[in-house]
């Protein structure tokens, strides 16, 4: 099941730098001034649940298993829309404000690309 889901309205002219860093940053559509040439911005959704390790993030289709949850990443994602997603695979929270996720290659990501985190699916 869906906790949570947006799609991406915007691309800050340097955001794609920060993929070849393993890294995405996510802002609401408020995001400060300063910040939104970095960001990938998206609307700003409910969260319907605390994202937990093991959950899954879906960027399109593609899957990501989430790995490790920084400390604030719930509270910044419903209060902001704002979060960074580290695609390392590491398994502690360094960073408070990050989700990290899987190790994988990203694909292309557009205005229009749908995030999605979900609770894992259960086996059958």
């Amino acid at each position: 099941m869906a906790i949570y889901s947006t799609v991406i309205t915007e691309i800050g002219p340097n955001a794609k730098e920060f993929l070849e860093e393993d890294m995405m940053v996510l802002f609401g559509d408020d995001a400060p001034e300063a910040l939104r040439p970095y960001c990938f911005l998206i609307e700003q959704n409910v969260l319907e649940n605390e994202i937990q390790l093991g959950y899954e993030l879906f960027i399109d289709d593609e899957k990501y298993e989430i790995t490790a949850v920084g400390n604030v990443v719930n509270k910044n994602l419903k209060d902001l829309g704002h979060i960074t997603i580290n695609f390392s695979g590491e398994t502690v929270a360094d960073l408070a404000g990050t989700l990290y996720v899987e190790n994988k290659q990203v694909n292309a990501i557009k205005e229009g690309t749908t995030i999605k985190i979900s609770e894992k699916a259960a086996a059958h």
